[in-house]
């Protein structure tokens, strides 16, 4: 794989086969970013649901116009970043901006780094200055692609929501 022929691409029905072996390797493991937890049979559905969020449609309650993105080289997904196009006081308490994963198989290969950086690009378009980001303070890899885009650490605090303290960071897009 190679890192300089990666692009973030829009869900789409072509790379269905690519995400449902993503889904297979993350096996039991929590599925990061949310939309990684949605139903995904049939799998159009999940696609026009995707879709419709960046759109602002049918969104649950609490939830604010997002848009997903998936790390692609050729046609396999090598992970999957979600950008909220605003901030309520929940988000910004625990979720922030953007949440991002990558598929076990290619973690540590830079990739964490290449999803975040573009994906920032995406917050810059929609007009975001500044984006905010949260992870566990365990999270060691998650840490060094934060910092590794010029995120800056504000604060960390414990978060009851899921037991566990988290760090709090800003990068400017």
């Amino acid at each position: 794989m190679n890192l300089l022929a990666t692009r973030l691409a829009e869900p789409d029905l072509r790379f269905e086969k690519s995400y449902l072996s993503y889904l297979r390797e993350l096996g039991s493991d929590r599925r990061v970013p949310f939309p990684l937890e949605y139903p995904h049979k049939p799998f159009h559905k999940l696609i026009q649901k995707l879709r419709d969020h960046a759109e602002g449609i049918g969104l649950n309650k609490g939830f604010v116009p997002n848009s997903t993105y998936w790390l692609v080289e050729d046609s396999e997904i090598l992970g999957v970043s979600n950008l909220r196009h605003h901030l309520n006081p929940s988000l910004e308490e625990y979720g922030g901006h953007i949440g991002y994963g990558i598929r076990p198989s290619v973690q540590g290969k830079g990739y964490g780094k290449e999803i975040l950086r573009l994906t920032l690009i995406e917050a810059a378009k929609r007009g975001i200055e500044e984006a905010l980001l949260h992870c566990a303070n365990n999270n060691h890899a998650s840490i060094k692609v934060i910092e590794s885009n010029r995120g800056r650490f504000e604060c960390e605090s414990y978060q009851r929501c899921v037991g566990t303290v988290i760090k709090q960071y800003r990068i400017r897009c």
